[in-house]
C-alpha cells in the first residue's frame, strides 16, 4: 500500500499530539516538525485539514499551537487516510455501476477489509507502542 507523504506527515504530527506531556497543552508546528521530522512547510497546510477535519484544534496566542480535538482512543489512522488518501479505501472505480465487475467488487472488498484494519487502530494504541518501544 502506498500513502501519500501528507497522510503519513499528518499520521506522525497526530502521534506527535498524542505524545504531548501534559495531554492538552498546544504544541507549536516547528516543535511537531522537529519531534517527527516533518519538513516544516508542508505542516501548516496539513494541521488546517485535520483541523476541519475534527481531529486537531488550534489555540492562538504566545503560548498557542495544536492540540488534539479529542482523546486519542477516538482517532484512528483511518481517520488519517479518509482525509488524504480516500481512494485507497474506496477501490476500483467504474464507469458506472452496471459495469460494476468482479474484479471491482474484490477490490472495492479490499477496500473494506483495509478500513476495518485502520480503523481498528487508534493513535492511544500507537502511542502505546511508542512508548514501549522507547524503553
Amino acid at each position: 500500500m502506498r500513502l501519500s507523504a501528507k497522510t503519513v506527515y499528518a499520521a506522525r504530527a497526530l502521534l506527535e499530539l498524542a505524545l504531548a506531556p501534559g495531554g492538552g497543552e498546544p504544541m507549536r508546528i516547528e516543535d511537531i516538525a522537529r519531534a517527527q521530522s516533518i519538513p516544516e512547510r508542508f505542516l501548516p497546510q496539513i494541521l488546517l485539514a485535520l483541523k476541519s477535519a475534527g481531529l486537531v484544534a488550534s489555540r492562538r496566542g504566545s503560548q498557542g499551537g495544536y492540540l488534539l480535538a479529542r482523546p486519542a482512543s477516538a482517532i484512528t489512522l483511518a481517520d488519517v487516510v479518509r482525509r488524504f488518501d480516500r481512494e485507497l479505501l474506496e477501490g476500483a472505480p467504474a464507469e458506472s455501476s452496471r459495469e460494476r465487475g468482479i474484479v471491482e467488487e474484490a477490490l472495492g472488498r479490499v477496500g473494506s477489509v483495509l478500513e476495518g484494519a485502520l480503523e481498528g487502530i487508534t493513535f492511544a494504541d500507537l502511542v502505546d507502542r511508542q512508548r514501549a518501544a522507547q524503553s
